[in-house]
């Protein structure tokens, strides 16, 4: 039986409900959109409060005011990367209706806001644990926050400056391939080598999460600009290099019903909770089921019934670095033409916890925000992004999308969205599948975009694509839609006359995905479901042909190979093949390789290595290798694989028989403040261990931490929708939809996640009210 409470909420202009199923799960109902997302802003807030508000005041630039001096550096990246630019042409750009959704959301945030004031034991226990309070949203907040847009590439072109600079286009390419193939050619006037690696913190802070210890919040005024910097290079590329996700689309020719299936599966960095969270919304003008963000209205993938959509991320550069002379008498004058332009320059005061208000100084040219001063050299850099355009806050379109009813109106929303630029598939209850990019596109006349540009006006971006003529795939012969953020434009596509970017993620999933679309016939929601958690490695498979037929000099090579040569490439948790193969590829090979082929002062630049860029070395060797190439490449992975060999064994025992892969590779949420919980309290409330499938480049994407094999990232939240029976669709959302440790809904989708299992969607009323466990009925107040 549904357990009913009945709540009174000021704001609320008719009756509505929340119901709750077993799944944590909301299925929000209202009597107009008003009031719809009023409701969901009320329940994200209700089960995510400290989430969304430390994402508001991060993105801000309002930590300080919390949390002392030692947020100070980050509250001034952030504001860098603010939007500033009209607020009304901002809302237009997201439809007619954004404002309004946009007010009537973070109304509803500030209503349960204004109940914890009422009575603080509503509070989550972060805020009485760090002594904070929440704060009150404006409609603006939704979308002015811009540094969670995942563009690119100014964090690769910083990189491959340094390795321009000391080695070579050929080196760069083991830590970022390019397709189509192109040499980067260098700009008139830029010096690569000159472009310092400290370019890179501050556009790092500025993107990075909040993150606490005792030693940040315990910093002094004095200390503040120590925490200048974020984490290791190996972290911000990894973050950099392997946020992705998969989708496709089966046309009905292809299923067991005839109608399509859509699958999608977004891949980020795992936190607690978790960053996705599932929503139902419903009210006579709309009916939506999906995942979002908790800080952002309505869905970013889902269905509203007649259609169904999914996105991954499709890699257009949207950012430059440019590089400015500055004048010796005047550090704040840099050339532009034929002078000397003035840097902009804004101040802002900015309340700091335990001290005086304290005033940041931004600077701007003419391009965007000035990320890092060299006097000495006479240098200014700045970063030019497309997501300082109105209408380009991340994920926002989807407002639009969410309301289309067939491919043309979805085609319309689409060719307007901004970023970050996306892969969008597409199926309907019609019968129609597709793909599509969308994303804002910069026309650079004179320049590739993969290096730094001089700042003095020779190296203007000459507007913007034309989003209507980028390629669009409907109802292909071979009847699926997919993609995996590879380089996927349609072959014959002129990449000259209409440019898309370089820089993709490697092929390795996309690969898998498209072997199993093409070869199950027909295809089912089990063929869909068991492909998104599917961990066959490509780069396992590809390998193990280079180590076919290569005598073993020693017994621990021939062990080590004897145990890949059998294996099915499926780094299942209970495979001692993948365990061997992982240690391998993480931790042996690909150091081995850059130690025969790279300068060492450049290992570190090649973290975690590009993985199309080291299988086209391995498997064409070259000069590089010495004057009998493929003889040096077959020592190299004999050698590598013993040491791989002889580390298992350190790590696992010496038989064999005991390894697996899940037992160095496991699944592990704790709670961000654990450290300020007493120990037997954080141990209580962190979730897992559990032995984990996969790895970053199979179809169940499982990113895991050099150090100790910890999945980082991946799919969080994977949703099939079943065309021909909506109530049929499944989802997951790890560890669960609530943000609250004493919530029945904190932890009880980590097992399923974990196992690559499912919990219902269920869409139609009957269905969704045979699944509720509770109910909120809201009252207007």
């Amino acid at each position: 039986m549904t357990q009913t409470e009945t709540l009174t909420l000021p704001g609320l202009s008719a009756p509505g409900s929340i119901g709750i199923d077993a799944n944590g799960i909301p299925h929000i109902r209202a009597e107009n959109e008003a009031d719809l997302f009023f409701l969901q802003g009320f329940y994200a807030a209700r089960e995510r409060l400290f989430q969304i508000d430390l994402f508001r005041k991060r993105g801000l630039g309002l930590l300080a005011g919390d949390f002392g001096p030692g947020f100070i550096e980050q509250d001034r990246a952030s504001r860098l990367f603010l939007y500033r630019g009209d607020s009304e042409a901002e809302f237009a750009a997201y439809g007619p209706e954004a404002k309004a959704t946009f007010t009537a959301f973070t109304r509803g945030i500030n209503a349960f806001v204004a109940m914890t004031e009422a009575d603080p034991s509503l509070l989550p226990f972060e805020f009485g644990l760090l002594g904070t309070k929440p704060a009150r949203w404006a409609p603006e907040d939704v979308s002015r926050i811009r540094t969670h847009s995942l563009s690119r590439n100014a964090l690769s072109e910083i990189l491959r400056c340094q390795v321009h600079g000391k080695a070579d286009h050929r080196t760069d390419l083991l830590r970022r391939w390019l397709e189509p193939q192109v040499t980067p050619v260098v700009p008139e006037g830029l010096d690569p080598a000159s472009v310092p690696l400290a370019v890179l913190d501050v556009i790092k802070l500025a993107t990075a999460n909040a993150t606490f210890s005792k030693e940040r919040l315990a910093a002094s005024l004095e200390d503040a600009p120590k925490w200048r910097s974020t984490t290791d290079l190996l972290e911000v590329v990894l973050d950099a290099q392997y946020t992705g996700s998969n989708n496709w689309a089966v046309h009905g020719s292809r299923t067991d019903t005839g109608m399509p299936i859509l699958a999608s599966d977004p891949h980020r960095i795992h936190g607690m909770p978790s960053l996705r969270t599932i929503f139902h919304l419903t009210c006579p003008t709309l009916d939506v089921v999906g995942a979002g963000e908790p800080s952002v209205p309505g869905v970013m993938i889902g269905h509203n019934g007649t259609i169904a959509w999914g996105l991954t991320i499709f890699y257009i550069d949207q950012e430059d670095l440019y590089v400015y002379e500055t004048s010796p008498e005047d550090r704040d004058l840099y050339r532009y033409g034929e002078g000397w332009e003035r840097v902009r320059t804004v101040e802002e005061k900015i309340k700091v916890k335990g001290c005086d208000d304290q005033i940041l100084t931004l600077k701007f040219t003419r391009h965007g925000p000035v990320v890092h001063e060299d006097a000495a050299a006479g240098r200014l850099y700045a970063v030019r992004a497309a997501y300082f355009e109105p209408g380009t806050a991340p994920y926002l379109v989807a407002h639009k999308l969410m309301r289309a009813k067939n491919l043309a109106e979805f085609r319309d929303a689409a060719v307007t969205w901004g970023t970050p630029s996306c892969n969008l598939v597409f199926a309907d209850k019609a019968g129609d599948i597709a793909w599509m990019p969308a994303g804002i596109n910069p026309i650079r006349p004179n320049w590739d975009g993969l290096l730094p540009v001089p700042g003095d006006g020779r190296y203007e971006w000459a507007g913007w694509r034309d989003r209507s003529q980028a390629p669009l795939v409907h109802n292909p012969a071979r009847g699926f839609v997919f993609s995996a953020n590879e380089m996927n434009v349609p072959e014959g596509w002129d990449h000259k006359a209409y440019p898309f970017g370089f820089e993709w993620v490697d092929y390795s999933r996309a690969t898998r995905i498209e072997e199993v679309l093409a070869s199950v016939s027909p295809h089912t929601l089990s063929t869909s479901r068991a492909l998104q958690t599917d961990v066959v490695s490509i780069p396992a498979r590809r390998l193990g042909k280079l180590l076919s037929g290569l005598t073993a000099p020693d017994a621990e090579t021939a062990s080590a190979i004897a145990l890949l040569s059998g294996w099915d490439h499926a780094l299942t948790s209970t495979s001692a093949a993948g365990a061997l193969f992982e240690v391998w590829w993480s931790r042996h090979l690909k150091k081995a390789l850059w130690n025969a082929v790279v300068a060492p002062e450049l290992h570190a630049l090649m973290v975690p290595g590009d993985v199309d860029g080291t299988l086209a070395l391995l498997e064409n060797p070259d000069d590089r290798f010495g004057g009998d190439p493929a003889q040096a490449r077959d020592a190299l992975l004999l050698a590598s694989l013993a040491a791989a060999h002889a580390e298992v064994k350190q790590l696992l025992g010496p038989d064999p028989a005991d390894w697996a892969w899940g037992k160095l590779h496991h699944g592990y949420f704790e709670h961000p403040l654990s450290f300020l919980l007493p120990e037997d309290q954080a141990r209580a409330w962190a979730i897992g261990p559990v032995p984990h499938a996969g790895s970053s480049v199979t179809p169940m994407h499982t990113g895991y931490r050099g150090t100790d094999f910890r999945t980082m990232m991946g799919s969080s939240f994977r949703l099939v929708v079943d065309l021909a029976d909506l109530d049929r669709s499944v989802t997951i959302n790890t560890p669960g939809q609530s943000g609250d440790p004493t919530s029945p809904h904190y932890r009880d989708l980590f097992a399923r996640w974990a196992a690559g299992d499912y919990a219902p969607l269920p869409y139609t009323a009957a269905a969704v009210e045979a699944a509720l466990e509770s109910r909120l009925d809201c009252k207007p107040g």
